[in-house]
């Protein structure tokens, strides 16, 4: 391999893991961003979308000039399975012979373990970037599960309107697969998420369902945002 082509793959690479991270984003804004030319980074995108790693999805409400949807990329199924951790399945098969030997009680229980030591290492980040306001704490979340690898980011939609919001998007699972057969971590997830920043959340979609982004609406007007009750909230979770 050339010294061309190792550069050509570490570029293909930034160019992935860009959209892996930011995704939906459009061609244009990923050139800007990792200051490629437009040539460049079509080549780029082609062979991404080639090995089935990209794919094109055009979003409502966003126009690329003329009345045409602008064409935004996202990781496919089989790009966020190459980034996948290997022993996914080998976790799948242990819950499995947990739920049939012992009872779904146990995996229940693993669940209840897992989302609590998740909590527990995003604690001291969410404690340094925690904020007054639900905005500035989703932020704070968003940053927090970005180091534990999950390409996530906080947006304000609506906002300056009774509906406005946040939406906390996760470009990427490492429990993916463990997760589309068990969607209790996903439901102990959102409780965790609840739990942290006081509102009750609604998950929009999921990764673990098929979808290229797991997206979950956060309220953040006080008209609207129904808060937890202290009483309400899981037993056992840590604040």
């Amino acid at each position: 391999m050339t010294a061309n082509d190792t550069e050509d793959r570490r570029t293909r690479h930034k160019v992935f893991s860009s959209v892996l991270d930011e995704g939906p984003i459009t061609a244009s804004a990923l050139a800007k961003g990792l200051d490629l030319t437009p040539a460049a980074i079509r080549r780029h995108m082609d062979a991404l979308e080639g090995e089935g790693l990209i794919e094109v999805r055009e979003l409502a409400g966003k126009q690329a000039g003329r009345g045409r949807p602008a064409r935004h990329y996202v990781v496919t199924s089989r790009g966020h399975g190459s980034v996948t951790h290997s022993y996914d399945q080998l976790a799948v098969d242990i819950l499995r012979f947990m739920k049939d030997r012992v009872g779904p009680e146990a995996v229940e229980e693993f669940t209840e373990d897992l989302v609590a030591k998740l909590r527990d290492r995003l604690g001291g980040e969410l404690d340094r970037r925690g904020g007054t306001t639900v905005a500035s704490r989703s932020r704070g979340l968003a940053a927090a599960l970005t180091k534990e690898g999950y390409a996530a980011s906080a947006t304000p939609v609506a906002a300056g309107t009774p509906l406005e919001a946040m939406q906390l998007c996760q470009g990427h699972c490492p429990i993916q697969a463990v997760a589309s057969e068990f969607p209790e971590i996903c439901e102990a997830e959102l409780a965790m998420f609840s739990d942290y920043l006081g509102v009750d959340v609604r998950r929009l979609s999921s990764l673990a369902h098929g979808d290229h982004v797991c997206t979950t609406h956060i309220p953040t007007s006080e008209l609207t945002r129904p808060l937890i009750h202290s009483n309400d909230r899981p037993q056992g979770g840590s604040r």
